[in-house]
């Protein structure tokens, strides 16, 4: 298995210890509906085509999200709390005897550090200093640090950070790439540069503010944190676990092995051609393959193909996932209370995205799951 880039984009120096430091940990108050994925955004263009058998969305769901149009609808998320990062200290992760440390996975950030930071405060990984606390204790995220939330790349440099010091203590920090990263990098490095989506003309920049991108994110945004998404694996698999963040067979698409999906996703960013990124983009964007009839051996397809047991993936929240959304006028919560990842496809995957950008939950869970 290829070894995930996480301790080389955390070595990038005392630029990055000093990024680090915890005023990232008090982020301003949520972006509200006048930002630039409010409703009055940039127009949309025309969808992508459908994939034949792509599933569909639950009600009030685009059927067909592509790129080129809104990603989640915008909830008004009214009930951000802003967490106190002055915390009694969580009891550490329980450590083995030997070997490796205990697996604990987070779901999609986007940009929501405060709750990020309780999130791991609460399974014993940081201290309240924020330092990591949980000895050799192995953390993989997967993916989406940035877009709709308040502090992105404040997300970026305290995952670069306890990348460092997890390894020096014998475990390790680990993350995905998710297709925001893809957004992100994609507008960074190719702005209006007119891409071909599939129908019509498009850009990376429209794309990104259109689904949650915040300008406060691209004005800090530096060339080690591009240097780290750039070298994020795309699959990864651990203790029988498939790590992905999309739920989509998308992956099949670049190789057939680990290795060869994580090589030519990083060398098709290398190549840096403005196409050939939108179209991994594209595909990573995907959602809703595990769901419904024949999700089950969708998900069969991606652990036949890549090994492990069950799959675990971030992007589609879980709200979405089981048909139900959130109230958009912000009066009272609707759907489901999020309080843990979601296990469906027959039990073949676990779902982590709590939709922590809705009413719901930044998940930060120990494998295997207590149910």
């Amino acid at each position: 298995m290829v070894e995930g880039s996480m301790t080389q984009g955390a070595g990038q120096g005392p630029e990055v210890e000093r990024t680090a430091t915890l005023r990232d940990f008090r982020v301003p108050a949520y972006v509200n509906e006048t930002g630039p994925y409010a409703q009055g955004g940039p127009a949309a263009e025309p969808a992508v085509p459908v994939e034949p058998g792509y599933p569909a969305a639950p009600e009030g769901y685009p059927d067909a999200y592509t790129p080129t149009e809104r990603d989640l609808p915008v909830i008004n998320r009214g009930d951000t709390l802003q967490v106190s990062t002055a915390l009694a200290p969580a009891p550490a992760a329980p450590q083995p005897a030997a070997g490796p440390g205990p697996l604990f996975v987070v779901g999609d950030v986007h940009g929501y550090l405060d709750e990020l930071v309780a999130a791991l405060q609460e399974q014993g990984l940081i201290d309240a200093a924020g330092q990591w606390c949980a000895g050799t204790a192995r953390l993989w995220f997967l993916g989406d640090f940035t877009d709709r939330g308040p502090d992105g790349i404040g997300v970026i440099d305290l995952v670069m950070r306890l990348s460092a010091e997890a390894a020096a203590a014998g475990g390790y920090c680990k993350a995905l790439m998710g297709n925001h990263e893809l957004l992100l990098l994609g507008a960074r490095r190719f702005g209006d540069t007119p891409v071909n989506s599939g129908a019509g003309t498009a850009t990376f920049q429209a794309a990104w503010l259109l689904n949650g991108g915040q300008k406060s994110d691209m004005d800090r945004l530096q060339d080690h944190h591009l240097q780290w998404m750039a070298r994020l694996d795309a699959v990864e698999e651990v203790d029988g676990y498939l790590l992905v963040h999309s739920d989509t067979t998308a992956y099949l698409d670049y190789g057939r092995s680990i290795e060869e999906v994580n090589d030519n996703v990083r060398e098709a960013l290398t190549r840096n051609d403005a196409d050939e990124v939108w179209d991994l983009f594209r595909k990573f964007t995907k959602r809703f393959s595990f769901r419904d009839e024949g999700g089950a051996d969708a998900v069969r397809s991606l652990l036949d193909t890549y090994g492990g047991t069950r799959i675990v993936h971030g992007h589609s929240p879980i709200p979405y996932l089981l048909g139900e959304v959130g109230s958009e006028d912000g009066d009272e919560p609707a759907g489901p209370v999020v309080e843990g990842p979601h296990v469906y496809a027959d039990g073949l995957a676990i779902a982590m995205d709590g939709g922590v950008t809705m009413s719901g939950k930044l998940l930060v869970r120990q494998l295997p799951l207590d149910t």
